[in-house]
């Protein structure tokens, strides 16, 4: 056989076995330019100050990955122990987002729809929150959105069925807190991939958060 030929059949070899490859979380296609992604957001009523590299580790930054799941397009799909959010494409793809899940004794899991959509949403901390924290309670009637909102530039609001049940998928002034579980219960994303998100989901969109 010409070395040629050996060098095709070894190619074609390569593709075969890739086109056979099942792993459930292997990148497809390279993330777009961390640079871009997290750079500073303009045309926002607040300010959005980049996302420095020491705040959020790699695997937390948005990007593009194989995902087989027997979810429809558009789902959205919450992994709390690895601390990621999958939005759903087609031909098993999906964009990846790192998040911050619930804590100790407030995670939820379940499915739910998306109820309704907020640009840098007022926030109202749950009565339970109040008891428990006097900085909350000093927001019983709302926190107007700003830099200093805890629910940052976007907020998804989680229902079951016709119920608010409290629980969002929405922005962070804390970025730190991504790949971690510190919050009372909702999904915390970096303010950037929350707009991304925003942008692409619809209302009634499903949500699965195993």
């Amino acid at each position: 056989m010409f070395s040629g030929q050996r060098v095709v059949l070894a190619a074609a070899a390569i593709v075969m076995l890739a086109a056979c490859q099942t792993t459930q979380d292997a990148a497809y296609a390279p993330p777009s330019n961390p640079a871009l992604a997290y750079a500073p957001v303009s045309g926002e009523p607040f300010r959005i100050p980049a996302v420095r590299s020491i705040d959020v580790p790699p695997q937390y930054r948005r990007t593009y990955v194989t995902y087989r799941t027997k979810e429809k397009p558009g789902t959205i799909i919450v992994d709390p122990r690895h601390k990621y959010l999958y939005y759903i494409q087609s031909g098993s793809r999906a964009i990846r987002y790192g998040v911050g899940v619930g804590r100790a004794g407030f995670e939820w899991d379940g499915k739910a729809r998306i109820g309704a959509k907020r640009k840098w949403p007022k926030w109202f901390p749950p009565k339970e929150m109040q008891a428990r924290d006097p900085r909350a309670a000093k927001y019983a009637n709302g926190m107007a959105g700003g830099p200093r909102n805890p629910l940052g530039a976007r907020a998804l609001y989680l229902y079951e069925g016709n119920k608010d049940t409290l629980f969002r998928i929405h922005g962070t002034n804390e970025p730190r807190s991504i790949g971690k579980a510190v919050s009372s219960g909702c999904i915390r994303m970096l303010n950037q991939d929350v707009i991304d998100l925003y942008n692409r989901v619809k209302i009634n969109g499903r949500v699965v958060v195993l």
